[in-house]
């Protein structure tokens, strides 16, 4: 597939909604949603609610607006996420924030006796927003929709959802294509997620962290500080996250300094969400 021009590779788009935000703390998928597509050309859909098999809480419903009652009926992990897997074969899978998602599906998968798939390859579009609008202040896929002109609102449904981060792909695409960037393999180059990434807790905590940001919320977390070598608890207003050469970190309000603090992501041993 690396070897293809991006016009000919089959590409999924896909988006969870689910009951917090992390399955560490027993959190599930309760609806998933995907567009399979080549270039311009839709190939098929794929859109299942998922029974959880325990209650949801009022801030999941609150947020994508799917309760308990919805979910009565809807199919098991077991019967829509292999079913799911299979329907992206072949593909490259893609989504907004996708260390969110792919952390659900690994949990989901393990739950049932699977494995995610090695040879799938995984693109970011929230990578290509920061790549590619470095001058934004925010990169909700809200905001980045409506900074590139897109008029429909994030609806917090999977399969909308879908819908509207395709647009954001397509866009995208098309600067890629101006800049002269058309081969697949330069796609994976600049937007992809190492595999070893994916699987790390470091991940995992940027995922949590950027959902939060994306939803304002404010995080509480364990907080390990190698000047003092001590450990804190901080309530922040998380803004956004950094990379350099040293790793990966969290700028956010520190309630307990009054002031916006930069946090070692890898310093964080607890993240609780409200």
């Amino acid at each position: 597939m690396n070897n293809r021009e991006i016009s000919e590779v089959e590409f999924t788009i896909f988006d969870t909604e689910t009951t917090g935000l992390s399955p560490r703390q027993g959190d599930h998928i309760i609806e998933i949603a995907a567009q399979r597509f080549q270039g311009d050309s839709p190939i098929k859909e794929f859109s299942s609610l998922i029974n959880p098999g325990a209650g949801i809480i009022n801030k999941a419903v609150s947020i994508n607006h799917i309760s308990q009652d919805m979910l009565v009926d809807a199919p098991s992990c077991k019967e829509v996420i292999p079913a799911f897997i299979d329907f992206v074969r072949d593909s490259c899978l893609c989504a907004y924030n996708l260390p969110f998602d792919i952390m659900f599906l690994e949990a989901e998968l393990e739950s049932i006796g699977g494995i995610f798939p090695s040879n799938i390859a995984l693109i970011d579009i929230l990578t290509m927003a920061r790549k590619l609008l470095p001058q934004l202040p925010s990169y909700s896929l809200a905001n980045v929709a409506a900074y590139l002109g897109i008029k429909e609102e994030q609806k917090h449904r999977a399969m909308s959802d879908v819908v509207l981060t395709r647009k954001i792909f397509n866009i995208f695409w098309k600067m890629l294509t101006e800049k002269g960037i058309n081969q697949f393999n330069q796609l994976v180059s600049l937007f992809s997620l190492p595999r070893n990434l994916l699987n790390d807790l470091v991940a995992q905590k940027i995922a949590e962290i950027q959902e939060a940001i994306d939803q304002n919320r404010v995080i509480t977390i364990q907080y390990f500080s190698r000047t003092k070598a001590d450990v804190s608890i901080r309530e922040v207003v998380p803004k956004k996250i950094e990379q350099n050469e040293r790793g990966f970190f969290m700028v956010g309000f520190c309630k307990l300094r009054g002031q916006e603090r930069i946090f070692r992501i890898d310093h964080i041993l607890d993240i609780q969400s409200r």
